[in-house]
């Protein structure tokens, strides 16, 4: 039985490792692909050694005894102990030295401000000569071109990753960090913070959308725009009775808050609470109503006082937010 269990936990590993949308191994940006590569050299290596060592002591057991003297056990100890693995480890640090070069930037190169907030992210787009769009919760980037992410924290220290994009970093309170990439394939992907920040941090995700460079440009524009509510106008009044524009910002509506997450084009999202849930209505209500049921510690204030009909009529104004 145990046995069992040790055969389906390594599949399951196996299996977990397919995973497209959030692995190294099937990276979709210049310096993932960059990291793949580097890894397979190192495990390759590592086999090799671990072959060598092998057949070495299969060696020594069956050796007869005696037929290894003192100075030829010293001479062995000073070639396998020193010499080659320092040749072994300056020739993998001289051959991964140009991976580390950090991506030249230009000055028309798009910059994008990432903060983390618990438990959510917060997205600036500052194209070249051009205003600021602020967003949430989904990054979008086009392909081709060489984006500078810009990453802090507004209250404790988190994590920015992007797993088949690029490598890992910090993002620190009072603290700007870049991370230079480029995305050489379109797609949807997901990206998450990997370093502890509070009770949810293992639920603090978010899309990353991959765009080729005219349709990048294209959403960029409409995302620059007020947002454009097709909804009823109660929701909007059950949104602003309830004190919602006072931590939340809606271009166009008179909600101009950067408390939380800016909800312009809320309804455009795919997913809800930083990559967390579907986005549907009743998602969005049950959200509205009990956040820390979703997220334990989050920063957002229940409203259970709001009725489950008041809360949908805000949950249907928010996702007309176009």
């Amino acid at each position: 039985m145990r046995g069992k269990s040790l055969l389906i936990a390594g599949a399951t590993g196996v299996l977990s490792a397919c995973n497209r949308h959030q692995s190294t191994l099937a990276p979709f940006g210049a310096d993932a692909a960059d990291i793949r590569h580097l890894f397979i050299v190192m495990l390759v290596g590592a086999v090799v050694i671990a072959i060598g060592v092998a057949l070495l002591m299969r060696h020594a057991v069956r050796a007869p005894e005696g037929e290894l003297t003192h100075k030829g056990g010293m001479r062995l100890v000073l070639w396998l102990g020193g010499i080659i693995p320092t040749v072994v480890l300056l020739g993998l640090l001289a051959y991964s030295l140009p991976f580390m070069k950090p991506r030249p930037t230009a000055p028309a190169d798009l910059r994008i401000g990432v903060e983390g907030e618990q438990f959510w992210w917060r997205v600036i787009y500052r194209p070249a000569g051009a205003p600021a769009v602020t967003s949430a919760n989904e990054v979008r980037i086009p392909v081709g071109r060489t984006v500078a992410f810009e990453l802090a924290a507004g209250d404790v220290v988190h994590s920015f990753w992007i797993p088949g994009l690029a490598g890992k970093m910090d993002m620190i309170p009072g603290r700007t960090n870049r991370l230079v990439v480029r995305a050489d394939a379109p797609g949807r992907y997901r990206g998450q913070c990997t370093e502890f920040c509070g009770l949810s941090h293992a639920l603090m995700a978010f899309d990353v959308v991959a765009m080729p460079a005219p349709a990048f440009d294209a959403w960029l524009a409409r995302e620059r725009q007020p947002a454009t509510a097709d909804a009823d106008a109660a929701g909007a009044r059950a949104f602003a009775a309830n004190g919602c524009a006072a931590c939340h910002s809606v271009r166009g509506a008179g909600a101009a808050s950067a408390i939380g997450p800016d909800l312009t084009h809320f309804g455009a999202r795919r997913t809800l609470a930083a990559g967390i849930l579907p986005m549907t209505t009743a998602n969005v209500a049950a959200f509205i109503r009990h956040p820390e049921a979703t997220k334990p510690g989050v920063r957002m204030p229940a409203f259970p006082h709001i009725s489950q009909a008041e809360a949908t009529q805000i949950a249907r104004y928010l996702q007309s937010l176009k």
